[in-house]
Order: structure tokens, then C-alpha cells, then sequence
């Protein structure tokens, strides 16, 4: 039925809405963005969600790494909520996430062992209809990966209750089939310097894996990201299974595209890992 597929809400403003275009964009930012380091025992990643004129060249580098571990089956990909606001987490309730590139099953047995191992993660269409966030995040998937499921998560509120709960409930399905994406983005509207000033509490917080610290600068307005809860959730998720390394591989704003340096969007992405 078509009410089950969630059909692309930003295609031709985020990204291009022509697959032959949108793949070879892709393609090219994956090519130009390259880490240098290799990583094993993935658990995640932490990817920004901005148009990919903008943030697409930061987002490369964490799908490179995916890209090199592409032996996950599902990614769980963890999106602000940005359009409306609810408590907990909701679960896409119909059968797909469609794009351009093509349309991506919801895992529905692993969604429903998350809500049963969780007090404030359900089945709910809320959130899902307008939301960027996650969106942009299934090309770059579509296009490293060729056949894999999605459990698509929008946090409708990101308090540390909900938090702790969304990591317990993925720390207790977790394995090595399955990867984590936090989608966030960073300061938002500052000048470059100030920008700079607040992203590095970020950077330097999950260099350290210090995720407690981390939400309680969120909270304290020491610093600013709109995924925020998303981040800390794969970092206590990947600390709860013993793994307990992560690394920011790219961080840009959006300066480098308008070149206007007064009112700028921060960007980074990042890769969890065990030893």
C-alpha cells in the first residue's frame, strides 16, 4: 500500500531529486572526502544533516567508514525531531523510507524488540512526515550499501530520561550486523569564531567519550546541537557494550560554502568503535 511508504519530503532542496544526479553527487563527495585512519568494531557513526552543498563533504568522511565496514544489515538512524514535538521516541510505523535511489525496508522485528526492551520508544508516525534529518541520510546509505534495512528513529524530545532510555533499548539488540547514525548538526547562526568557540566543546567531547559531560553542556546552553541527543545516545549505547572509542573526522560550516562568516551552521561527523 503507499500510505506505508514514506515518500522523500526534501529531494531537489536538500539534495538533487534526479537519481542519476543525486548518485553521482554522491559518488564524488565519497571519492573527495576520504579519512586516513581505519577503524574496526563500528558501532556508529554521527553524520550532519544539512543540504549537501553544505554538509555533504563532512558526511562523506563517516560513509567512507561505513563503506569500509559494509558488512552491517541495518542501520537504526536517530534524527531530531524538528517539526513537531512529542515525548520519547517514535518508530516509523509503515513498511519503507523511499528516495530517489530507491525505497528502504523498516526492520520491523528489530523496531519492535527496541519498544519492547524501552519504556519511551513506540510505533508512531510522528515526526517522520517533514523531517530532513533522517532523510538526507538514506542516499548516502543507498549508495555504499546495496541491500539493508533501516529502523528509522525520531527523538520528539531529547531530555536525558528519553536519553538513557533510547541507549539501554538499542544497547540490548545491538551486534554486528547493526550500525548506528546520529544525525545532528551543530551551532547554529553564530559568527565563524563563535561558531568555532562552541563546536569545539562538542569535538573535544567525543574525541574524550565524554558523553555525560557532553549532555550536560546541552543542557547548560554551553553549547549547541540539535541531534545532541542522538550523539549522546550512540556514545552510552556504544560505552554499555564495551566500546568506547570515537573520533571526529571532519568538521566544516557553512562559511565554506556562502563564504559569509557573520552567520554560520557548524558541521562534523564521527565514527564510535570498540578496541
Amino acid at each position: 500500500m503507499t500510505s506505508n511508504i514514506r515518500r522523500p519530503a526534501v529531494a531537489g532542496m536538500f539534495y538533487p531529486s534526479d537519481p542519476v544526479e543525486l548518485k553521482e553527487t554522491i559518488k564524488k563527495l565519497l571519492d573527495n572526502n576520504r579519512p586516513s585512519k581505519k577503524y574496526k568494531n563500528i558501532v556508529g557513526i554521527i553524520s550532519p544533516h544539512a543540504g549537501y552543498i553544505y554538509s555533504g563533504e563532512s558526511a562523506a568522511f563517516a560513509y567512507n567508514v561505513l563503506n569500509e565496514n559494509s558488512n552491517f544489515k541495518t542501520a537504526i538512524i536517530i534524527s531530531p525531531g524538528h517539526h513537531e514535538y512529542f515525548r520519547g521516541c517514535s518508530i516509523f510505523t509503515g513498511d519503507a523510507y523511499d528516495t530517489p535511489l530507491g525505497k528502504t525496508a523498516v526492520n520491523k522485528k528489530l523496531s519492535e524488540q527496541i519498544i519492547n526492551n524501552s519504556k519511551d520508544v513506540r510505533f508512531s508516525d510522528m515526526g517522520h512526515e517533514k523531517e530532513h534529518a533522517l532523510e538526507v541520510q538514506l542516499p548516502f546509505l543507498q549508495v555504499i550499501k546495496k541491500d539493508f534495512t533501516i529502523v528509522p528513529i525520531v527523538m520528539g524530545d531529547q531530555n536525558a530520561v528519553y536519553v538513557q532510555d533510547l541507549s539501554k533499548a538499542l544497547a540490548s539488540v545491538i551486534n554486528d550486523d547493526i550500525v548506528i547514525i546520529a544525525s545532528s548538526d551543530l551551532s547554529h547562526f553564530h559568527s565563524k569564531k563563535e561558531a568555532q568557540k562552541l563546536d569545539k566543546i562538542i569535538i573535544d567531547r567525543i574525541n574524550n567519550f565524554e558523553y555525560p559531560e557532553l549532555y550536560n553542556d546541552l543542557a547548560s546552553r554551553k553549547t549547541e546541537a540539535c541531534g545532541g541527543g542522538g550523539i549522546v545516545a550512540l556514545l552510552e549505547t556504544a560505552d554499555i557494550v564495551g566500546k568506547n572509542k570515537a573520533e571526529v573526522l571532519s568538521y566544516t560550516d557553512s562559511s565554506n560554502v556562502t563564504l559569509d562568516t557573520t552567520n554560520v551552521v557548524g558541521y562534523l561527523s564521527a565514527v564510535v568503535y570498540g578496541g
